[in-house]
């Protein structure tokens, strides 16, 4: 379902991307008879990635390296420092051997701000800078990459996260979030900014916002769009993630990351025109099968009826197949967690602290009734309030639960451990409302108890492909876990390690095998794409086990994999700052791809921003033919 906004306004939003120009070949002089004819990429059979290179900050888990960002004509590579609040500016003309030659600071644009995100187009930066609070207007600077001189700076929304450039260069779009402050008290609109860059020094903003679907709050939840936030409007719950561009530059879509939805943008007109659904992730199936426990001491791929995965992507990327526009999205997942570090918010049950919705199966459903749960689940349904939660026997009796009863459904190794969240699963009247049931399972209009027949859990573990309108075209479904606990897979930049001993471990742990079960499993966030002649790649990195896995996407409906490279090298030795250079690579944030016609090398490269290990790794793609 597509709905449309009632009164559309000629306001726009801008959204972000990391684009690199592309070099002209032309060939001979003004005495030539004939141009030289353009070279042709050959297109491989397949390829190998390698790391060849790296820089590390020598800073652990506070996210020193995020966003990459690469200029040809300077080699300069542009990393998001968010432990410094600014860019470190690389010089990768070796790329073996980066070195650190500058930095962009924010805080000569807006005093005590820090970097979000960064962009680069034909040697000019920009970056999204957020406000020292977070929920203030943040700014969008240019800077020349050449000489790092900041050429001006406007003010767009609040928490700018993600920038990019417009295929032609002529506009920057950025993903303004706008989450909420940690009490949930203020809450900024999400928005786009849409800003005209062709004259640098005084770039012109347009915003496209959302507020004119804050009458459709109900049909848009009615469609699957997760509008929950307590008190908010429907703008207000949008929260802007990531933006890819058609590659015409007439549309942007953007992840609205906790909403499970896309915006659809007309640049031209700076309107939000569509906001679409992406759907559920029915893990009753086998070929959405996955392991839900990090205390079933086993690796434990399987079905599980009722647990319904919220894509939730955060990544996204356009391309273009047999004419048409395609979507390529990570499904990361994210749960809204704000006032989680306020004891008070869950001791003294104050829900002016805070929100959050993410709660364990067993602590929903405990037999006994809830202990230390949100003030909010406990009046959903209004007064008198809720004391417990039930599993309906008519989906979950496979695991033992029955009227009133949760059976072994809560227990370690089965759905106990997993992660879902609680404003949604619950059965309701034709009108929305929650139903009451007593604690036997009764339906009863004085009942303390809800009744939850499906339970949506975080992120779909996989990588996804979308058509423009975002219908799914295509899932890696179980795959990305099955491949991990497989024998082709290895761990480490020799490739070495069976990627099973340490199966959806976590990046900051070590000996950590099946830890992240419960929660994301090995959480797809980052990608990019890139076209080798005639083939389309997608990179996509795994934030909590590691590594980046390649697919080729060129047939939209079909990708296949084609290779795997984690390099963390040490994961038996919990890391630290002290021990880096021995550990490795960890926890891949954003990724770029360069083109051979545009490296300094000569052959295509990938460069990722690792957040946990502050390291930024150079990997060179190894073709074959």
């Amino acid at each position: 379902m597509r709905l449309l906004p009632q009164q559309p306004r000629a306001r726009l939003f801008a959204t972000s991307l990391v684009m690199t120009a592309a070099l002209a070949a032309c060939g001979g002089g003004s005495d030539s008879p004939t141009p030289t004819a353009p070279v042709v990429e050959a297109t491989p059979a397949g390829l190998t990635l390698e790391k060849i290179g790296g820089y590390s900050t020598g800073q652990y888990e506070v996210s020193a390296a995020e966003i990459p960002a690469f200029d040809a004509a300077s080699k300069r590579l542009f990393v998001v420092n968010a432990q410094l609040g600014a860019v470190d500016v690389l010089n990768l003309a070796n790329p073996a051997n980066p070195v650190k030659i500058g930095t962009l600071d924010a805080t000569a644009v807006l005093p005590g701000a820090e970097i979000n995100s960064v962009a680069v187009f034909n040697g000019i930066v920009a970056v999204a800078i957020q406000a020292p609070v977070k929920t203030d207007p943040g700014r969008m600077a240019l800077y020349r990459a050449s000489d790092l001189s900041l050429i001006s700076s406007v003010t767009i929304g609040a928490q700018p996260d993600m920038i990019t450039f417009t295929p032609d260069g002529t506009s920057v779009l950025v993903a303004n979030e706008g989450e909420p402050s940690d009490n949930y008290q203020t809450d900024p609109e999400g928005s786009i900014s849409i800003i005209d860059v062709r004259n640098l020094a005084a770039p012109v903003v347009r915003t496209a916002g959302f507020s004119a679907f804050n009458a459709q709050a109900a049909a848009l939840r009615t469609a699957g769009v997760r509008v929950y936030g307590p008190g908010a409007s429907v703008a207000q719950d949008l929260e802007p993630e990531y933006i890819a561009i058609s590659a015409d530059g007439t549309t942007a879509w953007v992840t609205l990351q906790e909403n499970n939805a896309l915006a659809k943008v007309n640049i031209a007109t700076a309107t939000v025109t569509n906001i679409l659904p992406l759907g559920y992730k029915d893990h009753s199936l086998a070929a959405n099968a996955l392991d839900v426990s990090d205390r079933d001491n086993a690796i434990n791929i399987k079905t599980w009826a009722g647990v319904q995965g919220m894509y939730l992507p955060d990544s996204m990327a356009a391309y273009t197949a047999g004419g048409q526009t395609y979507l390529v999205t990570a499904n990361e997942g994210d749960a809204r967690a704000w006032g989680e570090n306020n004891p008070a918010y869950l001791t003294n049950q104050d829900p002016t602290l805070g929100f959050i919705e993410e709660l364990r199966v067993s602590a929903l459903a405990r037999t006994a009734g809830w202990q230390v749960v949100p003030p909010q689940l406990r009046s959903v349904a209004g007064a008198p309030t809720l004391a417990g939660a039930l599993l309906d026997p008519a989906v979950f009796s496979y695991c033992g639960a029955s009227a009133g009863n949760p059976g072994t459904c809560i227990a370690n190794g089965e759905l106990g451990r997993l992660n879902i969240s609680w404003v949604q699963g619950y059965k309701t009247d034709a009108m929305g409302a929650p139903l009451r049931y007593t604690a036997a399972g009764v339906q009863d209009p004085a009942g303390d108890r809800l009744m939850y027949d499906k339970l949506y859990s975080y992120g779909a573990r996989s990588f996804s492909i979308r058509d423009a309108n975002g219908a799914l075209v295509w899932d890696s479904g179980a795959a990305i876990e099955q491949f991990l606990n497989s024998a082709d897979c290895k761990l480490g930049s020799a490739r070495n390690i069976p990627c099973a001993t340490y199966f959806n471990s976590g990046h900051n742990e070590a000996n950590a095998l099946d830890s992240r079960s419960d929660a994301k499993g090995p959480e797809p966030e980052g990608l990019t794409l890139g076209k080798i002649g005639n083939k389309t790649f997608a990179f996509v990195g795994l934030e909590r086990v590691g590594g980046v896995l390649v697919y080729d996407i060129t047939n939209p409906a079909s990708p296949t994999r084609v290779d795997y490279l984690n390099t963390r090298n040490e994961w038996t030795t919990q890391p630290s700052a002290a021990n880096l250079a021995t550990v490795g690579d960890l926890g891949p944030e954003g990724l770029v791809f360069i083109p051979a016609a545009q490296s300094p090398n000569g052959k295509p490269l990938l460069v990722v921003g690792n957040e946990v290990s502050g390291t930024t790794a150079v990997l060179q793609l190894n073709l074959r033919y």
